[in-house]
């Protein structure tokens, strides 16, 4: 079963931290060459801290993906980090929650899920299912072109707000993600017809979903 839940910052174990940082310093770090801050061979930065919650995706008792969460209303990336790009966007008040360090381990995914299952799918699905059952209104947060790529493939109904540049050719795009029952919907049909995940297994928070294993 690919199992994929939330936990807080200070329920994360030793082990699992270092797993989950480890990866994102080879996600952002070593394959997209972001400027993030690494030290030990792990990424994280000030919004890892006592206020912030993951979302993780397991297999096997690997992790294979993951999410970071942080209330609008508190310090994040959209108002502090990148705030010279879109302090003139007026965001929402509410219950509204910011993502970042989103990611999924190509390598893990591949070796442990195979090719044909749509982890990128099941993780911004992941992202509605677990706004909706927290009783937040709508999700925040800013992406690489690439990332919007993906996204907008999915079939997810995201809405651009603004774009910037982090350089001359570094395009970043604030988003404005949608967690009602239509965009639900749409992903997990998407997920149903390429795995053998139910439509009700697939609209659960919690999410616990069957993967047939790779066989080596």
């Amino acid at each position: 079963m690919l199992e994929i839940f939330d936990v807080s910052y200070n329920d994360l174990t030793g082990k699992r931290s270092d797993d989950l940082y480890k990866l994102r310093k080879k996600t952002f770090k070593d394959r997209l060459d972001w400027a993030v801050q690494c030290t030990n061979g792990m990424e994280f930065d000030e919004f890892d801290n006592a206020d912030t919650r993951y979302m993780l995706g397991i297999f096997d008792n690997q992790l294979v993906c993951s999410v970071r969460f942080v209330d609008l209303r508190l310090p994040n990336m959209i108002t502090h980090t990148f705030n010279r790009l879109f302090d003139d966007v007026e965001l929402p008040e509410g219950d509204y929650i910011e993502s970042s360090r989103f990611f999924v381990d190509k390598n893990r995914a591949k070796e442990l899920l195979g090719n044909r299952f749509p982890i990128s799918h099941v993780l911004f699905l992941s992202m509605i299912n677990y706004a909706r059952h927290h009783g937040h209104t709508g999700i925040y947060t800013i992406v690489s072109r690439a990332m919007l790529t993906i996204a907008k493939r999915s079939g997810w109904k995201i809405e651009v707000i603004k774009e910037g540049f982090v350089s001359e050719n570094e395009p970043i795009y604030l988003l404005r993600l949608p967690i009602d029952l239509h965009n639900q919907g749409i992903l997990a049909k998407r997920i149903s017809e390429q795995s053998e995940a139910s439509l009700d297994a697939l609209c659960e928070w919690p999410m616990s979903l069957p993967v047939t294993p790779v066989q080596v």
